[in-house]
Order: C-alpha cells, then sequence, then structure tokens
C-alpha cells in the first residue's frame, strides 16, 4: 500500500537556473507538497493535493520554508573533531593536524564514532547528502557508509589514495589503492543510496603510477564518479610542477592519467589556466567551490559567476573540515561574501540554488535529489525564517521570499533547521 504524506508551508522549488535570466523568477512558491513513498508526488495548493490524496497525513510547518535538502559535493568527514584548527597553510595544515587525526582511522571503533558524529552535526544543520573524502584505511569507508546506511540517507565517498608526501602510516601503493578501492567499489557501489567515489587525494601526494591505477579503475568503472583536488593554493601550484616538470599544467597531472573527464570533481580549482578552463568545460567536470575553506586556510577567491558564466558546472561545499562549518548557510554566506570580493553579489536564489540544485547537479544526481520537483527523493528541510531576534527583525521588513530568506543565509545556524525529513521520513 501507498503511503501519502502531505507537508504544508512555503513550498520552494526552483523551474530554472537562477543564473539564466532574472533570479528573482527561477523559483515558485506553493502551499504544500504531496509525498508517496519517499518520493515528490507535486506541489501546489493544499486543497488539490487532498483530493489527490486524501489518505494522506498533513503535517503543517506553519510560515515555515520548505525546500530540498542541503547537498554538500566536497567533505573530510575524517576531519570533523579537528575542523577550526588554527593558523596553517595547507601543506603545513595537513602535516600538523590532517594527517596525524587520518591516522586514527585504522580503528574501526573510532572511523564509526567520528562518522556518527558528523552526520548527526550535519544533519542538525540541514545537510541531507554529503560527498566525502575518506582515509587511506577500508575501515573509515566502512564507518561512513554504514552510518549514513543506518539513516537512510543518499551518500557518496571513497577510499583517499596516496602513496608520497605522507607519513608511513598514510601511504598506500599504487597496487593496493587500485586493491582496495576496487573491494571497496563492488562492496558499496549502488548499495541503498550509495555511491562510491574514486579518491586520489591530490597530484602531490600520488606518485604518477598510482595516478595512472586510478584512472584505470576509473576506466572499468566509468559509472562512479571521480574527486580530487585542483589548484587551491599558490605554493601547492608551485609544488605540482616542481614533481611534474613535463606537465602543461596542474590538470594535466590527472588528464595523462586518465583522471579528467564527465563524472570528475575538481575541488577548490582557484587558480585556473585557460587551457585548464577549456578542458573542464569540454568534458563536463565540476568544479567545487569550498568558500570557508578558501578564506579560513587563506587559499584565495573563487569566482563563481565567472566560471558559471564560461559554462562549467559549479557545486558548493563546506570542505569539512578546512572549512571553517558544518553548515551550508554559512557556507552560502561566505559564497556571498567572496562574490562581493570577485565583483558578483550573488542573488539569494543562485545562493540557495548552489546549495541545493546546483550541488547536485555537480554530483550527477540531479534527477534524485536537490529540489521540490515529481520523482526526486524527498529529502526536504524547513527552515524557521525567524529563527533569532536579529533574523526577525530584518526579515520582517522583507518584500518577497528572497529578501526574507536572504537574512537567514547571512546569520542562520542550526537553530534556523526547523525540521529534516529523509524519504520523507522526519529525523528526530
Amino acid at each position: 500500500m501507498q503511503q501519502h504524506t502531505i507537508l504544508k508551508g512555503q513550498v520552494l522549488s526552483f523551474t530554472r537556473s537562477p543564473f539564466d535570466g532574472d533570479p528573482n523568477d527561477a523559483a515558485q512558491l506553493d502551499e504544500a507538497v504531496l509525498i508517496r513513498d519517499g518520493h515528490i508526488v507535486t506541489s501546489g495548493p493544499l486543497a488539490n493535493l487532498q483530493k489527490a490524496a486524501p489518505d494522506a497525513k498533513i503535517t503543517d510547518m506553519g510560515d515555515a520554508l520548505i525546500t530540498a535538502g542541503f547537498v554538500d559535493a566536497h567533505v573530510h568527514y575524517p576531519q570533523t573533531a579537528m575542523i577550526a584548527s588554527w593558523g596553517k597553510r595547507l601543506i603545513d595544515w595537513l602535516n600538523t593536524y590532517t594527517f596525524p587525526e587520518e591516522m586514527r582511522f585504522s580503528d574501526l571503533a573510532y572511523a564509526t564514532d567520528i562518522a556518527n558524529r558528523y552526520f548527526d552535526l550535519t544533519l542538525a544543520n540541514g545537510t541531507t547528502t554529503a560527498a566525502s573524502y575518506c582515509t587511506i584505511h577500508p575501515a573509515s569507508v566502512d564507518a561512513f557508509f554504514t552510518a549514513a546506511q543506518s539513516r537512510g540517507l543518499r551518500a557518496l565517498a571513497g577510499k583517499t589514495c596516496m602513496d608520497r608526501n605522507a607519513p608511513d602510516g598514510l601511504c598506500d601503493t599504487a597496487q593496493s589503492a587500485y586493491d582496495d578501492s576496487k573491494l571497496l567499489l563492488h562492496k558499496w557501489r549502488g548499495v541503498n543510496r550509495l555511491s562510491y567515489m574514486i579518491t586520489p587525494r591530490f597530484s602531490p601526494t600520488s606518485t604518477p603510477d598510482q595516478l595512472s591505477a586510478m584512472g584505470a579503475l576509473w576506466a572499468e568503472h566509468p559509472e562512479c564518479l571521480m574527486q580530487t583536488h585542483l589548484s587551491e593554493q599558490t605554493d601547492e601550484i608551485a609544488w605540482v610542477k616542481s614533481l611534474f616538470p613535463q606537465a602543461r599544467d596542474y590538470l594535466d597531472t590527472y588528464e595523462e592519467h586518465g583522471l579528467l573527464g564527465k563524472g570528475s570533481l575538481y575541488g577548490h580549482a582557484i587558480y585556473l589556466e585557460d587551457r585548464e578552463r577549456d578542458r573542464l568545460r569540454e568534458v563536463g567536470a565540476s568544479l567545487i567551490h569550498c568558500p570557508t575553506s578558501n578564506t579560513f586556510i587563506g587559499s584565495g577567491l573563487f569566482n563563481t559567476a565567472a566560471r558559471i558564466t564560461e559554462g562549467q558546472i559549479v557545486g558548493l561545499a563546506t570542505d569539512t573540515g578546512g572549512g571553517s562549518s558544518f553548515s551550508m548557510l554559512r557556507t552560502m554566506a561566505a559564497a556571498y561574501e567572496i562574490g562581493q570580493l570577485t565583483g558578483t553579489a550573488l542573488h539569494p536564489a543562485q545562493l540557495y540554488w548552489l546549495a541545493t540544485m546546483g550541488s547536485a547537479q555537480s554530483l550527477h544526481l540531479s534527477d534524485k535529489i536537490g529540489n521540490i520537483s515529481p520523482g526526486i527523493e524527498a529529502d526536504l528541510i524547513a527552515l524557521d525564517l525567524g529563527s533569532t531576534p536579529a533574523i526577525v527583525q530584518r526579515s520582517a521588513r522583507a518584500s518577497d521570499i528572497w529578501e526574507a530568506l536572504f537574512p537567514t543565509i547571512m546569520m542562520g545556524d542550526d537553530r534556523a533547521i526547523k525540521q529534516v525529513w529523509i524519504k520523507g521520513n522526519p529525523m528526530p
């Protein structure tokens, strides 16, 4: 028997990208949304939905804004416990904080504790899908996927592969990276709502042989996504040039080893050369903007508007724990601030689209998550647009939904998340 639920509130759904044309009319507001067996049926006037499903249970969220849950396209869940670690550039930060913490993930019990902590924190902040790097340890992948599976979440992850320029306890080999990744891929790919991602950390920590091994695995399993890092900091780029003196540019270190194509995701991608931008656009790769990380570690300013205008696919991410927050609201606020510094004040509709449909598109999941439209999985959140006195007094002056939403984007936190639903089921 099919189970129907109606959620009543202000239901926001995108009808197109707000980067195409006037962002003010890129979405519609409805009174309610009808859910059946974990999927969106339709949205519209409450009376119409009640006629369509007279047996439906109605949950009234008052004037809360009901939207798709947030989609975080680039995270490092093993860095949960060391988020907000003070004062280092990328390479020093990895050596001082990240690598010592990641050493602990050979212990399944520890990895399980952190994975559960990570999902508790992100669900409280309205994130319903995340794409994560794990560590080199297969146990870290098992822990992440098991924690996601127990909550019914759609989640993506992969074993991080490194065979140089890292502590001995965090190095695998080209062969073991291939073997472990392949075993994990077959173990978890397509189980429930889980997706395996092929995950070389970045070129400085992988030899050419390991990059080639990962490229070979991806060629064998092109249905998988491939995630890595690209052009995050200027000193990192100089390091890559010294390690790969024959490469045309940073992207070429991936391209030459079969790690560029549709389904590839590159975190940061701040300092791109013309050839790199052309190739990324040609193949339909995804660039993942990590604004709080880029400012926290002092990496630089990603120009969202310019990249989208030139035809790049762009997602949005917290980059936990280089990023300084688990909240996609805070991430949107940082993206707005960086937009101001790069010459474009991103519209609230554009920011919210990036955190939902844009990130879903970057993960090739826009047919499953990221919006409220027929057939999409009902991973939803209800936002309280008056969660603090400061937000209330500002939103009271709003003349439209975007002006009402923007103070929550800029000043909101987990208090703004009134309810989360995973496939139509309310989360505690």
